[in-house]
């Protein structure tokens, strides 16, 4: 296959680029499967991550068509209707497994300062989060509000306006349409149970004015949010 390594700089742009060259030659024709993730990472010299998300970013253009527990189809072009409605991407969105990446090295060292700093009214705004996060999820609810909410809290007891507004900027990334539609595969109320459970540990370092543990938790939070955004194509929403 006449693929080229890339190098890493918006690195799923590139990847989407040359798939949609080949697409556009003809060497995936409508109907056709695309290679695994694991074959084009290995052909491309880039991680799996990377290839799912420019996967991700085809389908959200019309260029591909995800079918979970199966595999990654080619769109016949020729007949697709226009999506000026639709979610459009901008050349710099971020990728949403890099963005998880990021978080865990930022958010890590806000949680372990929130240890040192915070105080009850900045515990008490997390413990509302957390709550308001159950009580979606008990009504069938993405609690996403909430999610916001908790690592807001968090960053803001650190009294940093630029770590808030990093945070922040985070946060918006989330709600882009990469994002969005990845999410939609593997965001499931098994998986926002889990998300949970880790923003309790969290909170209980933190609380515990406990600096390195909850660095920890952090760290483990997203490292366990990355894991399920990078499952198997066969396992999206196979836990609801």
């Amino acid at each position: 296959m006449p693929l080229q390594t890339v190098e890493p700089q918006r690195l799923y742009r590139q990847i989407a680029e040359q798939l949609r060259s080949l697409i556009g030659k003809g060497e995936f024709g409508p109907g056709t499967r695309l290679p695994a993730e694991r074959d084009l990472a290995k052909q491309l010299g880039v991680s799996r991550p990377s290839v799912r998300e420019a996967l991700i970013a085809m389908e959200v253009e019309g260029w591909v068509e995800v079918r979970t527990g199966s595999g990654v189809y080619v769109l016949d072009r020729s007949k697709r209707t226009l999506r000026s409605n639709g979610p459009q991407l901008t050349p710099a969105e971020w990728g949403p497994l890099e963005l998880i990446r990021a978080r865990r090295v930022v958010e890590g060292e806000i949680a372990s300062m929130a240890a040192d700093q915070a105080r009850r009214k900045d515990t008490d705004t997390m413990r509302a989060a957390i709550d308001a996060m159950i009580s979606d999820a008990n009504r069938g609810v993405l609690p996403l509000e909430g999610d916001r909410a908790f690592h807001t809290a968090i960053v803001g007891s650190c009294g940093n306006v630029v770590l808030i507004e990093t945070v922040q900027t985070f946060w918006d990334s989330r709600r882009g349409p990469l994002f969005t539609r990845l999410g939609g595969y593997f965001e499931t109320m098994k998986s926002w149970q889990s998300a949970i459970s880790e923003h309790e540990a969290i909170l209980a370092a933190i609380c515990a004015h406990d600096s390195a543990a909850a660095r920890t938790a952090m760290h483990a939070h997203m490292d366990k949010s990355h894991a399920r955004f990078s499952a198997s194509w066969r396992r999206a929403k196979t836990m609801s």
